[in-house]
């Protein structure tokens, strides 16, 4: 497997972010548009930083009755079945992965109860915007686009694009993307954007995560490009599929959304964020569900952090 890490850009901002289907999961004729931005071009820090919060509002301070959640005292979240490490279904049934335990533990810092239900990405945000759910967890990346739709929380993560091939595919990275290649994504998710307004190709697009891996296993399609993550929870032994290469993606970090009017729930979650930031929670979660990122160099990318401006990673 080929990797690279692109270093974060120091020049000139960014002018302008992927932009995102947010219809409906439906036929699969939805497509993204508007200007093209290269997700694996990387960014800079200034042009992340203007939407990372100085600091948040105390966690004693935190007015619970004024949240405006759907059910009092309870995060009612809609997250994904089939992605993980970051969002799926254990064999028992729980609601788990990364970004799940994440939000777990910034709602005991609340004091609030976590319910998840299950949904289709291409739903998701249009769900949150509808206050059908108080927050969407899906390694969602927070592109201006989305922005114009939901609300999003201060940073927990960031994400890696990936190429994943039979293991005997002639198809070796993105360099291979090209027309003619059957390119597999989830609709409506940044890789769908990357092949359509980047590469100016057509994918074939899916309703979710084991639907397309499912047709990369079976020669349906020649490769699918997908969050890294979700391809490292796809890929098994035995499968006869491969991630041929994953490239960091720096141009926006990944968090949790919210209905963009609910200033008073991004405050708490922000402060949540923070807390688990300050207490080696996000440290101790991040090294148990991403074994390939073992130390904090390995983290974040370089010049970037979780939460808000003033909150410090505890050294080891």
């Amino acid at each position: 497997m080929k990797f690279k890490a692109l270093k974060w850009l120091s020049a000139a901002p960014v002018a302008a972010a992927l932009v995102i289907s947010l219809a409906a999961c439906g036929g699969g004729s939805s497509q993204p548009s508007g200007s093209p931005t290269d997700a694996l071009a990387g960014s800079d820090q200034q042009t992340l930083d203007k939407y990372t919060t100085a600091d948040v509002t105390p966690l004693d301070k935190i007015d619970k009755s004024k949240l405006g959640l759907v059910t009092d005292g309870t995060l009612r979240v809609g997250t994904l079945s089939d992605a993980p490490p970051n969002i799926f279904i254990d064999p028992s049934g729980k609601f788990t992965g990364y970004d799940n335990e994440l939000l777990r533990a910034i709602g005991d810092k609340l004091g609030l109860k976590v319910e998840f239900a299950s949904t289709d990405f291409s739903a998701l945000l249009s769900q949150v915007a509808n206050k059908q759910f108080d927050v969407g967890s899906s390694s969602i990346s927070t592109t201006d686009a989305r922005r114009k739709t939901v609300g999003f929380t201060n940073g927990y993560d960031f994400g890696y694009m990936a190429v994943v091939t039979k293991s005997d595919a002639k198809v070796t990275g993105f360099a291979d993307l090209k027309e003619g290649v059957r390119i597999g994504v989830v609709q409506g998710t940044v890789q769908d954007d990357y092949v359509t307004n980047t590469l100016k190709l057509e994918p074939v697009r899916f309703p979710d995560y084991n639907t397309v891996y499912g047709n990369v296993k079976n020669g349906q399609i020649d490769a699918w490009v997908a969050p890294s993550q979700q391809a490292s929870g796809q890929v098994k032994d035995g499968d006869g599929t491969k991630i041929a290469e994953k490239v960091v993606n720096t141009q926006n970090f990944t968090a949790y959304a919210v209905n963009k009017d609910n200033q008073p729930l991004l405050d708490a979650l922000n402060a949540g964020l923070d807390a688990v930031i300050a207490d080696g929670t996000w440290t101790k979660l991040t090294s148990q569900w991403y074994t390939d990122r073992p130390t904090a160099a390995e983290q974040t990318p370089q010049g970037w952090k979780p939460g808000s401006k003033t909150v410090q990673i505890p050294a080891k």
